[in-house]
């Protein structure tokens, strides 16, 4: 009597025999990608007869090959920095002020481009943190305490006091915005500010205003701040928005004004954001509305972003030197930052004598005449000075990693 075929040893052979001709198809298709990559790069007119028949045998990789390159240089060409001329720039600043000086609801959008000249870095700039990341080189916590509002913030607080700007949605951590003087109901901060660390457990939530960075322990999906609320005792957390993350809390993200603010405007001006993150909120652009009826959309950005073609206006240019122009021929002075006007100082809540050492970070210097932090309150503990992190930088890394591993 005959016996009958193992069937499973044989299924797993067949299972093993595949995947070994899949494998040698794959280092097959390297090597001719390899070959043909090769050939490419010489100039036409010094490929040998033989590598000339290689391109036309393998066709298929050629154009694969072309076509990588191709969105390889379309890439690059959005990364790079462009410049608009002396003569160009004016001229499209006279437009824009004619659009502001039009505009019933002008909303301004802010991105890391504004606060690059208070020496804090972009995003996606050459130098920019997420450039430097993706090149393999390491971001490290930055403290920001010694930044203060730029020309481009002190212009927005001034717009905003004439009645030209009617609200601003930034995407920015930094709390410039805030210590221009510029009203928090007139600010909607999506992703969170340094300076603010909450309890969500009180109802309402409650706000602390600090003088320091809050975000040195906290990183992605990890947002206690160590330190605890004095009204009910729960761990206080940070109110950064970070990449994968959805913003819930109603201040200082204020989602309610900006979709309001955006519902009504019918001119936005967009400042140094490369908006791949702001065009993902359908809310903020009347996506609902038929093409005619949308706010006029202003970008200034010296890259590309994703809004260029639905723009009636791009002005390439840093954001300083434009809004320097732009209130110029708005016939506006733009003040100067003064310390002592510093809104962050009056709203800020003291540390407990407990909590002095729960931080490392720099403490924000107090105005000439006013009572600054203690010179303990200014002294980082031991303890802690191992402790890293914030809301770009190491903190990012540490989560980005997390991330990774897991999903691997």
């Amino acid at each position: 009597m005959e016996e009958e075929p193992e069937t499973g040893n044989s299924s797993r052979t067949e299972r093993k025999a595949l995947e070994k001709a899949k494998i040698l198809q794959r280092e097959r298709e390297r090597k001719v990608f390899r070959l043909v990559g090769r050939v490419l790069k010489k100039p036409e007119a010094q490929r040998s007869e033989e590598e000339a028949a290689a391109l036309l045998l393998h066709r298929e990789a050629v154009e694969e090959l072309c076509r990588r390159q191709i969105r390889r240089n379309v890439l690059k060409r959005k990364q790079e920095e462009v410049f608009d001329e002396v003569d160009e720039l004016k001229s499209k600043v006279q437009q824009l002020a004619a659009a502001v000086k039009q505009a019933g609801h002008l909303v301004v959008y802010t991105g890391a481009g504004i606060s690059t000249a208070a020496s804090i870095p972009d995003y996606r700039g050459p130098n920019g943190v997420w450039t430097q990341l993706q090149k393999g080189r390491t971001v490290s916590s930055s403290d920001l305490s010694k930044a203060e509002p730029t020309v481009t913030h002190m212009s927005i607080r001034t717009l905003h006091k004439e009645k030209l700007v009617k609200h601003v949605v930034s995407q920015n951590c930094d709390g410039l915005h805030l210590r221009s003087g510029l009203p928090r109901q007139a600010l909607s901060e999506l992703h969170g500010n340094m300076f603010i660390e909450v309890c969500t457990a009180c109802s309402p939530a409650r706000e602390f205003v600090r003088l320091f960075d809050v975000t040195e322990r906290t990183s992605l999906h990890r947002h206690g701040t160590g330190r605890a609320c004095r009204h009910c005792g729960s761990e206080l957390r940070d109110t950064i928005v970070h990449f994968g993350e959805r913003g819930t809390l109603e201040q200082p993200l204020n989602w309610k004004g900006a979709a309001e603010a955006a519902k009504e405007a019918d001119v936005i001006l967009c400042l140094g954001s490369s908006l791949k993150v702001l065009k993902k909120y359908a809310c903020l652009w009347s996506m609902n509305r038929p093409a005619n009826k949308r706010p006029k959309l202003y970008i200034v950005n010296l890259q590309w972003t994703p809004k260029d073609d639905l723009a009636v206006l791009k002005i390439h240019g840093k954001c300083d030197d434009v809004m320097s122009l732009l209130m110029e021929e708005l016939n506006l002075q733009i003040p100067k930052y003064s310390r002592a006007e510093d809104p962050i100082f009056s709203l800020a809540t003291p540390l407990r004598p407990e909590e002095i050492q729960s931080h490392t970070r720099e403490v924000l210097a107090a105005p000439d005449g006013q009572e600054g932090p203690s010179a303990e309150e200014r002294q980082p503990s031991e303890e802690s000075s191992a402790l890293q992190g914030g809301w770009f930088g190491r903190g990012y890394s540490k989560g980005r990693r997390k991330k990774k591993k897991k999903a691997s």
